[in-house]
């Protein structure tokens, strides 16, 4: 799986980065890509995070604000907190925005009915609305395992094991969130004769942090190349507002707050970008913990633990699977 994500070279080292020149080529990546894809402007579901919010910068400069359309679509676990930000980028970038609100769609699929049942899997006294997140161990080298952590109303949290089943069962639940919003984000783009603009960095891509016709779906995926702290050195350069751009990265998934971290990669993004940086391009274990602060030891157990990972998400990036008929196959 050597090579998979794009831009993996030794030049393009995370802390190597002209953000003016990389804006320029990007820009003119997007106009390319929209002209080949023959449609008129672009469709970005904003968060309220640094990645949906350089990607909806990127495509006004490239496109023209009036040819953006930015798209909040929040849902009851997360509050109101991503849809005020995106409505701020909206009116700071001139881009018409819309909200819609998916919990009632969510409802209807039976997400929360069933986000429930899996948590009361682990925690049988468990109430519908009280917070909740999900955390995975330590990077050790061991087999990764998920715990589940709630929050009753007295403020008091507890954390337990999540066996295999109920862990499915909540991230199949949960993981219609992604899938909704991309569903909203493609009617709109048939309504305008859009493309959709995806927002997953190069960790998310490399490492299959996204979700298979949820969030890992796009026409065009203009940061799938940007370390994440390039994509914050982005977002300094093109001016979004402080709240976007010095926001922590979240999974947007869980009510209880939550890093991106502690739920899938492990360590903190800047460390994890010289990780995969590092094990993409076989630079020594030894050279990277230097520049990470790490020990040899730790680097040597993530850089087993990315490969891993890779391999294991390699089936959300593959296409689907064209059954050759009798006939083709004589």
């Amino acid at each position: 799986m050597r090579g998979h994500s794009p831009g993996m070279t030794i030049e393009n080292r995370p802390d190597n980065f002209d953000p003016a020149s990389a804006t320029a080529v990007l820009q003119e990546g997007i106009v390319q890509a929209v002209q080949r894809l023959g449609r008129r402007g672009a469709v970005i579901a904003v968060s309220g995070g640094v990645d949906s919010g350089v990607v909806a910068a990127l495509c006004a400069g490239a496109l023209g604000p009036t040819r953006v359309m930015l798209l909040r679509l929040p849902e009851r676990d997360l509050g109101e907190v991503s849809s005020d930000l995106g409505l701020e980028l909206a009116e700071q970038l001139g881009a018409p925005s819309d909200e819609e609100q998916i919990s009632p769609v969510l409802e209807a699929l039976g997400c929360y009915r069933s986000q429930d049942e899996a948590i009361r899997e682990v925690f049988p006294d468990y109430e519908p609305g009280w917070p909740y997140k999900l955390v995975r161990s330590e990077p050790t080298g061991a087999v990764i395992v998920f715990s589940l952590v709630i929050e009753r109303p007295d403020g008091g949290q507890e954390r337990r094991r999540i066996p295999s089943e109920a862990y499915r069962a909540l991230l199949s639940a949960t993981n219609m969130k992604q899938r909704v919003r991309k569903l909203v984000e493609y009617s709109w783009a048939d309504k305008l004769h859009y493309a959709v603009a995806g927002t997953p960095n190069l960790l998310e891509y490399d490492q299959g942090f996204f979700v298979k016709g949820g969030d890992g779906l796009a026409d065009i995926k203009p940061i799938a190349g940007l370390y994440k702290q390039q994509v914050y050195a982005l977002a300094r350069h093109l001016g979004l507002p402080e709240g976007i751009a010095g926001r922590a990265p979240t999974t947007e998934t869980f009510s209880l707050p939550q890093s991106q971290e502690e739920f899938y990669f492990g360590f903190p993004y800047a460390q994890m970008d010289m990780l995969v940086w590092g094990e993409q391009n076989e630079i020594a274990a030894d050279e990277v913990a230097g520049m990470t602060g790490l020990d040899a030891m730790s680097v040597r157990i993530a850089y087993a633990e990315i490969t891993r990972r890779r391999e294991a998400t390699a089936y959300l990036h593959a296409p689907a699977q064209i059954i050759a008929s009798a006939e083709a196959a004589d």
